[in-house]
């Protein structure tokens, strides 16, 4: 018997989130974010466009192939052959639903499409109908429905679910809806598709006016049983609405939505970290339910009420949603074994040979720091574990700067077992290392993006350093950490052309 107070999670950040400029993701990157959707209890994972890139096809044919609790999903245009990809691309799925979409407003048929209503019609039905004998999960989304005719948004919806659709999706695809405006429509949806209680009622709302999230609520609250969204609301333009802003939405407030969702939220915060770190969109501090101030208070009334009652200005606790308590949990005389506790303790579970080579990691950070935060642990997990084969790895740098001087960088690198040495000057300490480490590895790149974040606190706090390089063609994001900004600055370049080397040797 179906939930009526189920919300349906619908994650569309492999699809949609990747369309964000600049945050698209290898086959490896995009597996390791399945599977962090997979273990929060998404039942909807969107794994991309297959007919769209080759990429795209193996991409979502690998997550097929390995997620097996959550349903994989290919999203198609109304055309055979998108069809045809996406089921190929989801044959060794477990649980598996083809998206088909065609546009249905005034604006979107007149110019893009130059179909009259008849013909669209006609085709919605034509490519639901061939879905359907293919997969028996189909969801149709008629583009741009925001802004489509009423009564004629009514008619295609009820020819759809008469023709085999199990979901229909009312898309705000240009972010052009308001709130009560959105939620009528759901609300009329309801009252004038006949065939309605036979098909889910999905909604996809953009987030160009900021107002994703609301419109998306509001759907629930008027019907809505499905919401499709993206981990940080990253996507397309001002983006997605935010899957942990809506999930958390639900969960404080039962009372007005009466509506719940599979979402184990206390992994929200670990999957939003590893999308930001794969796109390299950094999250902002301000940011809801995940930004680093959303649990934080500063102001003297503030603080005294938690102290009190912690009620009085927190509607909900960053336990639930995953956030690491800040507080010092191991030093340099701490072993192996203390170690491993503490990161499965933070949800990570490492092969001995990764554990090896976080743990030395660690030792090398924890001669550097007084006090190692939980922050600092997944930092050195994430640099030292998840990066590709190591072709390069970093011996040592020294820098010569100052004002009035003219910066010298000395690099040595190794690669299998033979250490070279070239030193670099350039336009500061940065320029002038990416110069010595490209005299050594003997390939040009482009720095697109550099940004570095203080991982946690303190003077001695780790720093993170993201940058997105141009190698070859290719567009590489990439990390690295430590206490000296320059020796983090080199880890994340040589982390790129090692990214960039399996790549190609991948091919």
């Amino acid at each position: 018997m179906k939930d009526n107070n189920k919300v349906i999670i619908f994650d569309t950040t492999l699809r949609d989130g990747e369309q964000a400029p600049g945050a698209s993701m290898n086959q490896t990157e995009k597996l390791d974010i399945a599977y962090a959707l997979e273990r929060m209890g998404v039942d909807i994972i969107e794994a991309g466009f297959p007919v769209i890139s080759k990429g795209d096809f193996n991409s979502v044919k690998m997550v097929s192939k390995h997620i097996k609790n959550s349903t994989v999903c290919g999203l198609a245009r109304s055309i055979v052959k998108d069809i045809d990809a996406a089921y190929e691309s989801l044959k060794n799925a477990k649980k598996a639903r083809i998206h088909v979409f065609l546009a249905t407003s005034k604006i979107h048929m007149q110019f893009k499409l130059k179909k009259t209503k008849e013909e669209i019609l006609r085709m919605a039905v034509d490519a639901v109908k061939y879905a359907r004998n293919k997969i028996e999960d189909i969801e149709f989304s008629p583009e741009d429905a925001s802004r489509t005719e009423k009564q004629f948004l009514y008619k295609i919806l009820e020819a759809v679910i008469k023709a085999g659709a199990t979901t229909v999706n009312i898309p705000d695809t240009v972010g052009y809806a308001v709130p009560s405006e959105y939620g009528q429509l759901i609300a009329d949806i309801k009252n004038n598709v006949p065939n309605i209680n036979k098909a889910i009622i999905s909604v996809h709302c953009h987030n160009d006016l900021g107002l994703g999230v609301a419109n998306s609520l509001f759907a629930v609250k008027n019907g809505a049983r499905q919401v499709e969204c993206t981990v940080n609301g990253i996507g397309e333009r001002a983006g997605n609405a935010s899957m942990e802003e809506i999930v958390m939405g639900l969960r404080t407030r039962p009372d007005y939505y009466k509506c719940t969702t599979n979402i184990k939220t206390q992994e929200i915060c670990r999957t939003s970290r590893l999308v930001s770190k794969y796109t390299g969109f950094v999250v902002a501090p301000n940011k809801a339910i995940v930004g680093m101030n959303a649990f934080r208070h500063e102001s003297g009334i503030h603080q005294d009420g938690i102290l009190k009652e912690r009620t009085t200005y927190e509607i909900m606790k960053g336990e639930d949603v995953g956030f690491v308590e800040t507080g010092l949990i191991l030093g340099k005389h701490s072993g192996r074994h203390a170690f491993k506790v503490r990161l499965n303790s933070l949800g990570v579970n490492l092969s001995d040979e990764e554990l090896n080579k976080a743990f030395e990691h660690f030792k090398n950070v924890a001669d550097k720091k007084k006090e190692v935060y939980d922050e600092d642990l997944l930092a050195i997990v994430d640099d030292e574990v998840k990066v590709f084969d190591k072709v390069w790895t970093l011996v040592s740098l020294s820098s010569r700067t100052g004002t009035n001087i003219k910066p010298k960088v000395d690099v040595a690198l190794k690669s299998k077992g033979k250490i070279i040495k070239k030193a670099a000057s350039g336009d500061g300490p940065i320029d002038s290392c990416y110069k010595a480490i490209e005299s050594i590895v003997k390939i040009k790149g482009e720095l697109l993006d550099y940004s570095i974040r203080s991982v946690s606190r303190g003077q001695d706090a780790l720093g993170e350093v993201t940058i997105k390089v141009k190698l070859q063609g290719k567009t590489i994001v990439s990390h690295g950490t430590s206490t000296d900004i320059l020796e983090a600055s080199a880890k994340a370049y040589i982390n790129a052309i090692n990214k960039f080397l399996a790549l190609e040797s991948a091919k």
